[in-house]
């Protein structure tokens, strides 16, 4: 049985109002972001999860704590599920990287790495998440990668595609991921 992921982004950082692409750098949620992480808690705390993943980096680590501060269900921390890694373009301004991303689909960035090695990244806890709760269904707080990876692991999406025409925002996604399903 597949795992259901929902996807929901992580809240606004300082870098995102600052127009700056994070990557793997650590900035703060801004006062907007905190109030939207808490709206998330409120906009699924009713919900039934197996587990909340998300990355290591304070906002999405912040995102999950304050939207569920006193969960029923375990927020699990996990290093892999971090942004793609921009190497000497982190903290670069955002649309400077996002015009760059086409070129970094297998080349990583300078330094960093590239968008199929960051999606193998989540395919693994992903993986992991499908093992332990065979048929479960988690909450995923990320960044552009992991939405990035979701489209291309579950909907099938040509790699190249989900990284140079992402949809645009809302309030969660929900995909089904199997990992005995391959990918192009």
């Amino acid at each position: 049985m597949p795992l259901t992921v929902i996807y929901e982004t992580h809240s606004t950082s300082a870098d995102n109002e600052a127009g700056l692409a994070s990557g793997h750098a650590d900035p703060p949620l801004s006062p907007l972001g905190r109030r939207q992480a808490a709206a998330l808690g409120r906009r699924r705390g009713r919900e039934r999860f197996d587990a909340v993943l998300c990355g290591d980096r304070e906002r999405q680590r912040a995102t999950a704590a304050l939207a569920f501060p006193d969960t029923r269900f375990p927020i699990v921390i996990d290093a892999r599920l971090r942004e793609c890694d921009y190497g000497t373009s982190t903290r670069a301004p955002a649309a400077e990287v996002e015009a760059a991303r086409a070129a970094h689909v297998d080349e990583p960035f300078p330094e960093g790495e590239s968008y199929r090695q960051a999606v193998e990244r989540h395919r693994a806890v992903l993986t992991e998440a499908e093992a332990r709760w065979p048929g479960g269904r988690v909450l995923l707080i990320g960044s552009h990668a992991a939405f990035v990876a979701l489209e291309h692991l579950c909907e099938r999406v040509p790699l190249h595609e989900a990284v140079t025409n992402p949809r645009p925002w809302q309030p969660g996604w929900s995909y089904e991921f199997a990992s005995s399903v391959g990918t192009a």
